[in-house]
């Protein structure tokens, strides 16, 4: 008995204690599994802590009874706007997400109908390429070793702007004249100003391929001068054939950004535009000074959707600025106000300035100047001395002008082509592939006029990757400008074929990209970008 000393019959053993709470729990889910989907389903939320209020009949998983009343708890002190507007957004997001979603999701179908289509004709793509890779399952040699008379033909053709008209389905396109008159036809453009032994196209990060180059102007200020003033006179030229409507577009490649001046007409818009990419805050200030106003087209669409973010959830933070009112008055009531450090204007104006700052040399940096504006824009540029580089490989050299048709002081130039044979594996057995390369600052209206020549010679079926000069990717977005219809203004005098003013008078559809793959299957386009 002494060993049981001290214990009374009633008392549990630890052992004993936690297998009646085990034998209990099973009782109550057996008793529980009985009760209707309402009661089953609302007991997990009969406790909660610090509740201002009992829940009668509430127990816990153990059956300790009903949890007790908070004493500290009110109804004053337990309220928190902050988790009331958050259980309110959780119940109506649902909805919200479910609409956004179904947005979403429209807007993503949208989007990859538009980087992979299905049409019989690509969508404008006003960027610069610097090489085109075409491939065929029928042979592409039709397209070189132009005979002396095709190759005079076709420079006469498009020094005259003539069109011959083609053979839907010629039987053997290298005894087609018509066809290797039309290629050579397309392959031409005309460059200001040229140098044999340089190449003047690309000329951003393009120090590499002048290293080592003779430049005799770049220790030489009259030679300098004498450049600048041939440039200057082709500029000036350039846009007078624009403004004509005799000159469908052209490009100003400088050192550090680069131009498109394109026709009223072009592109869906009512005037005379010019896309600059990339710029920067010297740039840009430069401009300001002389009075030429331009947007930056990609910095308001992304402006427009934030305040629309912002009208959206406006009401959701006017408790958070009351509580911040709040917190105001209540440091001022305790005298403290004054000593909290607050950011002076400079500081203010830094922090403003850091945003501008961080769009220099990216694609959001593109600004668009639209009118009468862009005659300023060629004066500028005439007059300002930051358009030639000062010092580098490229000291001295005045920006490379590219145009599709002749202006003053321009030399004609050609693009290179080049064709190979190779065997491709297709499956499991190898296939005859013909292949043939361009290289070159290929412009729009050429890239047109190659592949609409390749249309009726492969018979319908040809594949071509494209490799874009990245700083003119972000031409494709449209302009301020009210959309014009096609037939309101005239350019069948510019120098290009029918179909291609067609096409590049549609407003693009690339959005800040460019194309890189276009396909041609059975006579149907599709692209990727």
């Amino acid at each position: 008995m002494s060993e049981h000393f001290g214990y009374s019959p009633s008392f549990k053993r630890p052992a004993e204690i936690l297998r009646m709470r085990r034998k209990r729990a099973r009782s109550e889910a057996g008793a529980g599994s009985t009760d209707s989907p309402e009661q089953s389903g609302s007991s997990p939320t009969c406790v909660r802590t610090f509740s201002p209020e009992p829940l009668s009949g509430a127990q816990n998983h153990f059956g300790v009874g009903i949890k007790r009343r908070n004493p500290f708890a009110k109804i004053e002190n337990t309220y928190s706007p902050k988790k009331k507007r958050l259980t309110f957004n959780d119940a109506s997001c649902n909805t919200e997400n479910s609409d956004s979603s179904g947005i979403a999701n429209n807007e993503r179908d949208e989007e990859s109908s538009k980087r992979e289509g299905t049409l019989d004709l690509y969508p404008a793509d006003w960027s610069l390429k610097t090489r085109l890779l075409l491939t065929s399952p029928v042979s592409l040699s039709w397209a070189e070793q132009l005979k002396a008379q095709e190759e005079a033909q076709g420079l006469s053709q498009h020094c005259r702007a003539q069109f011959s008209p083609l053979p839907h389905s010629p039987q053997d396109p290298r005894s087609c004249s018509e066809l290797r008159c039309a290629f050579q036809q397309s392959l031409v453009y005309w460059q200001h100003p040229s140098i044999p032994w340089l190449s003047l196209f690309p000329r951003i990060n393009a120090e590499r391929s002048f290293f080592g180059k003779s430049a005799p102007w770049a220790h030489d200020a009259t030679l300098q001068q004498s450049l600048m003033t041939e440039w200057s006179v082709s500029l000036s030229s350039l846009y007078s054939l624009l403004k004509a409507r005799l000159c469908p577009y052209f490009y100003l490649c400088s050192y550090q950004f680069t131009v498109l001046f394109r026709a009223a007409g072009l592109g869906g818009s009512s005037s005379i535009t010019a896309f600059i990419s990339p710029t920067t805050r010297g740039l840009r200030e430069a401009m300001k000074a002389e009075g030429i106003e331009f947007s930056l087209p990609l910095l308001e669409e992304e402006r427009r959707c934030s305040e629309l973010r912002d009208t959206v959830d406006g009401e959701e933070h006017d408790g958070d600025d009351r509580d911040e009112d709040s917190t105001l008055s209540w440091l001022k009531e305790m005298g403290v106000q004054d000593k909290i450090k607050k950011p002076d204007l400079h500081t203010l104006q830094l922090h403003k300035e850091g945003h501008v700052i961080s769009l220099d040399h990216k694609p959001e940096s593109v600004i668009c100047v639209e009118g009468l504006h862009t005659f300023t824009l060629i004066n500028f540029f005439i007059n300002w001395k930051g358009v030639v580089a000062s010092s580098g490989s490229q000291a001295g050299l005045p920006p490379t002008l590219l145009a599709p048709s002749a202006f003053r002081g321009a030399t004609m130039h050609t693009l290179k082509s080049r064709c190979v044979n190779v065997r491709s594996q297709v499956g499991s057995s190898y296939q005859n592939i013909s292949s043939l390369e361009i290289t070159g600052p290929v412009l729009p209206s050429s890239l047109h006029a190659i592949l609409t020549l390749l249309r009726p010679a492969q018979k319908g079926n040809f594949s071509a990757a494209l490799y874009t000069h990245t700083p003119t990717a972000v031409m494709n977005i449209h302009s301020t400008k009210q959309q014009v219809s096609e037939a309101s203004v005239e350019l069948s005098s510019c120098g290009l074929h029918p179909a291609s003013i067609q096409q590049l008078q549609q407003p693009s559809t690339l959005g800040k990209t460019a194309l890189t793959h276009i396909t041609m299957n059975n006579y149907s386009y599709t692209w990727k970008n």
